[in-house]
């Protein structure tokens, strides 16, 4: 049984492992996965997220579709701890196509 802790000790090696996954959008916003960890506790333990959480989720903001196709984040941000987070922090959760 995977437990919430597990899967913070499996996501941060993960960010780790891909902390050179980085791409510069048109509008040149720099679109960082690694830049969500700041919220991983909230989502997968259903707190209040930080204040540096939402500082980070809203600049990554333009990029939350994009990390959802990608398999490496996708299910994190399809947890269903996510869409409280977002909503806190005053982001809008990414119906993406």
């Amino acid at each position: 049984m995977e437990t919430p802790y597990i899967r913070l000790q499996l996501f941060t090696v993960v960010l780790l492992l891909s902390a050179g996954h980085q791409q510069v959008t048109g509008t040149q916003i720099t679109c960082d996965p690694v830049q969500l960890s700041w919220c991983l506790q909230s989502i997968v333990s259903y707190l209040h997220p930080t204040a540096e959480c939402c500082q980070k989720l809203k600049a990554q903001e333009p990029c939350l579709c994009q990390e959802t196709s990608d398999p490496t984040f996708s299910g994190y941000l399809l947890l269903p701890g996510a869409q409280p987070v977002c909503a806190a922090c005053n982001v809008t959760y990414p119906y993406c196509h």
